[in-house]
Formats: structure tokens, sequence, C-alpha cells
């Protein structure tokens, strides 16, 4: 095993390209550019080698304007693009992209979508064939009422790699009264057959302002408990998390959450589990 570490989630972005719906100039301290060296600082003083980026638009154009960025960058490992996978052309689309080796997998970007169930479309299964064919994964960004859905999905298609983003986004602000369906949704997805993987990222943003290590404690605590170690992958969701947090801090709160556990195990978090699953 490589002692090498990964940051597994992060975004990179130009507000100017226009296709960002989400980005708006209300969020100020993330509507500007973000580029690699801008990370390339804080990656490098926490021993972060590589990252794979993660769409945050959903046009094959941003795709492409990432695997751009990508081709000359060594510390990009992968990208996870989007694809419309419900469109008439989605094969074609899929194959095409694919040829760029590092595209590692796509990424509908679920919670956004009107229609929960979205996923279970019979559609999409000409494209997620052909995201299975490509050996391309599938990130899945959830919140807990999107689980039964994904199930389904995951059933359908048992050949295919997937990771669940940010833990599926547990409410960590609203506190004990949304712990439960999270907690059991989160049991439910690692019992999977097929062995999903999840994303140890995200937290931060969805804790109240201060949050703290107790705070995330008994949110990492499940997750570990359920995918364990070489289930879990460690990303940053950097700039996101620049809304409530910063790079170094974040790290070392995982770093602390995960401090009970042997050097293997740490080293899959931080880096094993997602060079073997995205194929880095």
């Amino acid at each position: 095993m490589s002692a090498e570490r990964i940051d597994a989630h992060q975004h990179f972005w130009d507000p100017s390209r226009g296709d960002y719906g989400w980005l708006t100039p209300e969020l100020q301290t993330l509507y500007r550019v973000f580029g690699p060296n801008d990370l390339k600082p804080l990656r490098e003083a926490v021993h972060v080698a590589r990252t794979v980026v993660v769409q945050a638009a959903p046009t094959v154009d941003e795709t492409r304007y990432l695997l751009d960025l990508a081709r000359d960058d060594a510390s990009v490992a992968g990208i996870v693009g989007w694809v419309p996978l419900d469109a008439p052309d989605s094969v074609e689309l899929i194959d095409e992209l694919a040829r760029e080796p590092k595209l590692k997998g796509v990424r509908p970007m679920l919670q956004d979508l009107p229609d929960d169930r979205w996923i279970e479309n019979p559609a999409l299964a000409p494209a997620i064939r052909a995201l299975i064919k490509n050996d391309l994964a599938f990130d899945a960004l959830i919140f807990s009422r999107h689980i039964p859905s994904l199930k389904v999905f995951a059933a359908r298609f048992p050949e295919l790699r997937i990771v669940v983003d940010h833990g599926a986004k547990p409410q960590i602000k609203d506190g004990h009264a949304a712990w439960q369906s999270w907690a059991d949704g989160i049991a439910e997805l690692a019992a999977l057959p097929q062995g999903l993987v999840c994303k140890l990222s995200g937290l931060a943003t969805e804790a109240a302002p201060g949050w703290s290590v107790a705070t995330l404690k008994p949110y990492v605590d499940h997750l570990l408990d359920r995918f364990g170690p070489e289930r879990l992958m460690w990303g940053s969701d950097w700039p996101v998390l620049n809304l409530n947090g910063d790079y170094s801090h974040w790290f070392d709160a995982a770093r602390q959450l995960t401090s009970h556990l042997d050097a293997s195990a740490q080293q899959s978090i931080f880096g094993d589990t997602a060079r073997e699953f995205y194929r880095l």
C-alpha cells in the first residue's frame, strides 16, 4: 500500500463560465475563481499529494473545462464529471469522455433535482450500462430522503461502483431531531451487497458555525462503524468548505476523529480507498 495522501473530493470553478446555477454573488466567500494554484499551498501544508476534482455544474462544458485543467496537472488524480444520463446521446457522450484518462466517474446532482426518485428512472439504464462498460464510478450526492431510491438503483446495477458523497449530508445543525433517519439510512446503504463506499467529507458544511471535533464525532463514529475504514475516503469539499471552516481545520479534525485507528486503517481513509475506488 502507498502512503500517498489523497483528497477524494474538491472543486475548481470560474463563475464567469456561467453554468453554476447555485453559485450566486450572494455567496461572497465562494463567488470567485478557484483553481489549482489556490489549493496548492493548502494541500501541501497537510501533505496531500493528489486530489479528485468533482463537478459543480450540471453541464458537459464544465466537465471538459475540468479535464482541460487536469491534463497537465499531476496533482489532479481524477475528474468526476457530469453527463445528461437521461439524454438520447448519453451513451455516445460517455464513450467519448471515457477516452480521457483522468475521467474517473460521473455525478448527477441528485440533491438539486425536483424529483427525489429521479434515480429510479428506467430510461437511465443505457447510460449506467455505459458507465459500467467504461469502468467509471458513480458519485451519489444525496440526503437521507434519497436513500430508498438509491437502494433501488444499486440493486438494479450491482456491477456499478457507487460512492455516497458527504456521508449523505446529515443535518448536523438540526441535532438529535434529524439523527435517526440519517443513521438508519446509512446502515441500510452500508449493508448493500455490492459494498458501497462513502466519503468522509462535507460534514463541516452541514454543522452549525463554530463546530468542533466533538460536534462531528457521533457522525464520523457511525460512518466508521457501518462502512469501516476500508470503505471510507476523506475529502475536503474545498472550497465549499470555506463557508463553515477551512482546509487545515477540517483535515486536523478528521485526523483526530480517526486517530484511534491503526496506521493501515488511517491510510485507507486518507488515500488508499480513493485510489482503489477511482482507479487512480
